[in-house]
């Protein structure tokens, strides 16, 4: 799989990354080691979590799992901190929370440091110097070797990436962001993608699969085995499932149709080759699914299509967002 350099840094990772989001949870320990081992075989070596995902047993199964599946030196783990459980308060940016919160994720990965440590999400109750200098505190301590956001708006990274880079040598440039981008969902577009391409901080989209639905598989019905029909992540599926989604599904499966691919390929393909995009995190359910997806490494999508694709999923960009003189 080629390796892609992580923003302006000389990381370089899997230009596809897998996600473990339902590790613990929906997937199991035996379907775990199938999804890691597929994925080290394919060349991948970008692998996604969170402190949070299955309320931590996602970071634990993958710290098993590297003990003795997967060398730890062939992968760039990424794990997220910042979210809690707790209705009054969905994010804590404090520096102690966050180092904390870094900490246990060490113990749980069974690691002495992660390559790339994010904050999960912004939090307008702590001062965002406080939150940016737990990242400082994690690379000079050795506890994560490269830093980036997550969840961040375009105002909020620019804020944070020009603090970062005011004190060269001092703090830590943020290397990465972390959204939601895909053909049903190109909101960064409007300012938190040109603020990373001209910052140097590269995109690694979660959902690039549109929550699973640019597979075509929710098309003519929910299967019963997908998350589309699961109690706890129906609700994540269904703002995908209205008619503007399905124009764009229409779309990709008759690219599919001409190219004499799949779908998963030509959604993958479409965002994996974005400006600015350094990998996106896909997760699956099993080896086969996750093989479906790698598949798309030998694809290059021809411009007529990409241009096809985009004319269909075209988000509305108004003022301020892009320059005003062509409105």
């Amino acid at each position: 799989m080629e390796q892609r350099h992580l923003g302006r840094t000389g990381l370089r990772v899997s230009r596809i990354g897998l996600g473990t989001l339902t590790w613990g949870r929906d997937t199991d320990e035996h379907d775990a080691a199938d999804l890691l081992k597929t994925f080290w075989e394919a060349g991948g070596s970008l692998v996604d979590t969170a402190d949070v995902y299955g309320d931590g047993e996602a970071e634990y199964l993958l710290g098993r799992l590297i003990e003795g599946l997967v060398p730890r030196r062939d992968l760039v783990i990424s794990t997220k901190a910042g979210s809690v459980p707790d209705p009054d308060r969905r994010f804590d940016g404090s520096r102690g929370h966050l180092l904390s919160a870094l900490d246990a994720s060490l113990a749980r990965l069974g690691t002495d440091y992660v390559d790339v440590w994010h904050i999960h999400a912004f939090d307008p109750d702590t001062p965002l110097e406080e939150t940016l200098q737990a990242l400082d505190l994690a690379v000079s301590s050795g506890r994560a070797r490269y830093a980036g956001v997550s969840n961040f708006c375009g105002w909020q990274l620019a804020k944070a990436a020009t603090w970062q880079i005011s004190a060269p040598g001092t703090r830590t440039r943020l290397a990465s962001t972390q959204l939601e981008y895909s053909l049903l969902q190109r909101g960064v577009e409007r300012e938190v993608l040109p603020a990373a391409l001209d910052l140097g901080i590269g995109m690694l989209p979660s959902s690039p699969l549109g929550r699973g639905v640019l597979t075509g598989k929710y098309r003519h019905s929910t299967p019963a085995d997908s998350r589309g029909a699961s109690e706890h992540l129906a609700p994540f599926v269904a703002p995908y499932l209205d008619d503007t989604a399905t124009r764009i599904v229409d779309a990709v499966t008759t690219a599919a149709d001409g190219l004499a691919v799949t779908p998963i390929q030509v959604a993958l393909a479409w965002v994996r080759d974005r400006p600015g995009v350094a990998a996106p995190i896909v997760g699956a359910r099993n080896a086969q699914q996750l093989t479906a997806a790698l598949s798309v490494e030998a694809l290059s999508l021809p411009d007529e299509i990409c241009r096809a694709l985009d004319d269909v999923s075209a988000p509305v960009h108004r003022y301020p967002d892009h320059d005003w003189s062509t409105l």
